[in-house]
């Protein structure tokens, strides 16, 4: 490609409205342009790098044995409704209708529209396993979309759905698509971690991430220097952080605390450490009844060290808390305590409440927590002494820098990553829902075991650029970047030495089958390179008068401090072996 016959849009200043590093490059280097609230074109240059992180993932997908079709952008609601999540999925889904008044949804994935083609053309065990995949336009309806295509409301991902006959053939697709995606992003050239995860709202018991590893990401990574131990926050696994409780040595008492409603301001005022403190937080959970109205609620007090924080996804996997909960209003709160928020304990509430503290609570002694009295606080607390053992002991927190990892092999460290690709294992979730069932050995029908992949490929531009850059744009890895090399032929308008031998290369380079881009603009060097080094094309080779009367080329890496020179004669081997070893 030439740079004449090709569409090179780049700025000196970001707009102001690009808030992250990802933002502003993409916008400067002309990759995006906004077309309205996180809904943007993608330009020329941006277009390159996406069709380039599909063909990787499609050679992948494919060598996996995944089959690719292509399912619709705009969905009929029948579908969403046979399994529940045309209700539950609330206003990121959106609902539109046809000129008839027939409800359909833009997809933001498509289990339901895959379970139905697997119900109506997957009869027989003959024919699992399958696994289908497509690349396709997803909207979700973001309620702040912001940094740029990192948190768009559309965008492109690639979404995959195996179909196996039980439980351990579905551990094998689930297993081929996670070595599969390990070669995806070895092959972008990406740092990132596979982490245990969640599976949220979309169901399903096994669940890996696939974070690229980014100072300025949203998601926390717990991993173990010393062992593969890695899962993100919201399931990390905490510790106990004592070996056992230990005797009680403090009598109980009730410690005026004035105007002290946080652990840090109560620990400050009695000179005791963070971590002899107790944190409470106050939990609802409804019964509804037949016409859908709350027919009981019940209350909960939730308890972690006050230098903890409570784990939300953790609190949702205790009995009780599985159905959903809510926090408590100012109203339950004083029904059952008689007291503000700030001085809250389960020592003397007016009404019972459920007790679940985190393990580490459960061994602490001597420890302060709320008194139910406004500017009081207990201090010498103890289980099994002043108040009862608690109903349910769990894990409630996130873990912290330096807790003992789950697999006993050291201590976990923290770094931040951009979520890019989850693998999910989904069981029965959608096939019971839907009847997606076939006929096994002896002819009787039984449900598919399913799994679903999916790799967020507009959001690959920005975790990629998170990662690469510096103070001068985009270090693109060679395999996303836009072009693998610019030349770029200074004084080519004038000169016919230097035209002849950009032309020259440039032919024997595409004759490699090099992602070559030929710099003809006739711009001046510092805005050529300038330019290049925005868009972040990793190799560049400079063709100069004064160089070629040298008989030398220079060539620079995007990440080079320098330029290094090489021999006109041997440029083409040096090339050769730079970007097709």
């Amino acid at each position: 490609m030439k740079a004449s016959q090709f569409f090179v849009s780049t700025l000196k200043e970001a707009p102001a409205d690009a808030e992250i590093v990802s933002h502003k490059l993409m916008m400067r280097a002309g990759l995006i342009k906004r077309l309205g609230a996180g809904i943007y074109n993608y330009m020329p240059m941006g277009l390159r790098v996406i069709r380039k992180v599909e063909g990787i993932i499609r050679e992948e997908m494919n060598r996996a044995g995944a089959i690719e079709l292509l399912m619709p952008v705009v969905q009929p609601a029948e579908l969403w409704q046979e399994t529940g999540r045309f209700d539950k999925m609330g206003p990121e889904l959106l609902r539109v209708k046809d000129r008839h008044e027939r409800d359909f949804i833009i997809q933001p994935t498509s289990e339901e529209v895959v379970t139905d083609i697997a119900r109506q053309e997957l009869r027989s065990y003959k024919q699992l396993p399958k696994n289908f995949y497509h690349i396709q336009t997803k909207f979700r309806d973001e309620r702040r979309p912001r940094f740029g295509i990192m948190r768009g409301r559309e965008f492109t991902m690639k979404d995959a759905y195996s179909f196996d006959r039980d439980v351990e053939a579905a551990g094998r697709s689930y297993d081929a698509m996670f070595k599969a995606y390990i070669a995806i992003f070895d092959r972008m050239g990406l740092q990132y971690r596979a982490v245990a995860a969640d599976t949220g709202a979309i169901g399903g018991d096994r669940s890996h991430e696939f974070q690229v590893i980014a100072d300025t990401g949203e998601d926390a990574i717990i991993y173990c220097p010393n062992s593969e131990y890695a899962a993100n926050i919201e399931l990390a696994e905490a510790l106990p952080l004592l070996a056992e409780r230990a005797a009680p040595t403090l009598p109980l008492e009730k410690t005026s605390t004035p105007g002290t409603a946080t652990c840090a301001d109560v620990a400050r005022l009695l000179g005791l450490p963070l971590q002899r403190t107790v944190k409470t937080l106050v939990l609802a959970t409804d019964e509804f009844d037949e016409a859908g109205k709350v027919a009981k609620s019940t209350v909960w007090l939730l308890m972690v060290r006050g230098d903890h924080e409570l784990n939300e996804v953790k609190a949702s996997k205790v009995e009780g808390l599985k159905g959903g909960f809510r926090f408590a209003t100012l109203a339950e709160i004083d029904t059952h305590f008689g007291c503000k928020p700030g001085y809250l304990g389960p020592i003397g509430m007016k009404q019972p409440v459920k007790v679940v503290v985190d393990r580490t609570v459960a061994r602490m002694s001597d420890f302060v927590c709320g008194a139910n009295d406004e500017d009081y606080h207990y201090t010498g607390v103890n289980w099994g002494r002043d108040l009862p053992e608690p109903d349910v002991v769990a894990d409630l927190r996130n873990v912290v820098e330096g807790d003992p990892s789950p697999d006993g092999k050291g201590l976990l460290a923290i770094q931040r990553g951009i979520e890019v690709g989850h693998v999910f294992y989904l069981g029965t979730k959608y096939s019971k829902a839907m009847n997606a069932t076939y006929l096994d050995e002896k002819g009787k029908p039984q449900f598919m075991e399913m799994g679903c992949y999916g790799i967020g490929v507009t959001r690959l531009l920005g975790a990629a650029i998170e990662q690469n850059h510096d103070e001068r744009g985009i270090i693109w890895p060679d395999a996303m970047a836009p072009f693998r090399i610019v030349i770029c032929p200074i004084g080519m308008d004038r000169s016919e030495a230097v035209r002849a031998e950009a032309e020259r290369l440039y032919q024997s380079l595409q004759a490699l089958g090099v992602d070559v881009l030929l710099d003809d603009r006739g711009e001046r060097p510092g805005a050529m390179f300038a330019d290049w080094e925005l868009v972040g094309v990793p190799h560049r080779i400079v063709i100069s008068d004064r160089g070629l009367k040298e008989g030398k080329l220079e060539y620079q890496g995007r990440r080079d401090a320098q330029a290094t020179p090489v021999a006109q004669a041997e440029v083409d081997a040096f090339l050769k072996d730079k970007l097709l070893a």
